[in-house]
């Protein structure tokens, strides 16, 4: 019986009373914001409600009608989806072959090639948003979601190839060597050996690519006019 009572007493010691209370208050903390953006959501008012109380006291669908049905949400949607799968594809494939090159070939500019990709991360995309609204509207493709893909792609590309050439950097040579003296050329090395065992890195480099197009919104907002092309986040603002 004693040794029971003593299991008893270190369950419910002081330390671990401590820590669940903590680990409950860090919890009620972290959870209290996201209870205030629902609240706000179903909340038929505009601006902050100063009050702690994280539910709302008269809930109403009426936000959700108005984004939903009283504008075009979908067409909002379908913009993005179309803009950032595009971005991905784009802007991941030149990534693949840009980095794989950088990674396995030397040629006459390389150096300068990887300085000027990481020099450009340097700067803010706000910097280069004039530079991209005169080529873009010098193309033609204002207003359009093509010339929105190519400004996220572009934008993209450092980063991705990058990344991309760390991991294949990674890759033994051997395992290239190997497919050349069974015949293999450069483009299927490439396509049957080097990618599949980058998919981990490529998925990651797609990601970062399709999130970033999805979410921005200062491009977005510049180069979009109407209505029935600007993109969610764009959408969302007005």
């Amino acid at each position: 019986m004693s040794n029971v009572g003593g299991a008893h007493e270190s369950t419910w010691s002081p330390g671990r009373i401590g820590k669940i209370v903590f680990l409950t208050a860090f919890c009620g903390a972290t959870i209290f914001p996201v209870l205030c953006v629902f609240k706000m959501a179903f909340t038929d008012q505009q601006g902050m409600d100063l009050s702690l109380n994280p539910f709302p006291t008269d809930p109403t669908w009426a936000n959700f009608n108005r984004v939903l049905f009283d504008r075009p949400f979908f067409t909002w949607l379908l913009n993005s989806a179309v803009v950032s799968v595009s971005t991905t594809l784009l802007g991941v494939f030149l990534a693949c072959t840009s980095a794989y090159a950088l990674s396995r070939f030397r040629f006459p500019g390389r150096s300068g090639a990887m300085l000027s990709f990481l020099v450009v991360q340097m700067f803010p995309g706000v910097l280069m948003m004039i530079p991209l609204y005169l080529i873009v509207d010098s193309l033609g493709l204002l207003d359009q979601l093509l010339g929105l893909v190519l400004v996220y792609a572009t934008t993209a590309i450092p980063f991705c190839v990058w990344m991309l050439k760390g991991y294949f950097d990674t890759i033994p040579r051997e395992l290239e060597e190997a497919a050349e003296m069974d015949g293999a050329g450069p483009a299927m090395i490439f396509w049957r050996i080097v990618m599949p065992l980058s998919l981990p890195a490529v998925a990651v480099t797609a990601l970062f690519s399709f999130m970033t197009a999805w979410n921005e919104f200062i491009l977005a907002a510049v180069f979009m006019n109407s209505e029935s092309n600007i993109s969610l986040p764009v959408g969302l603002k007005l």
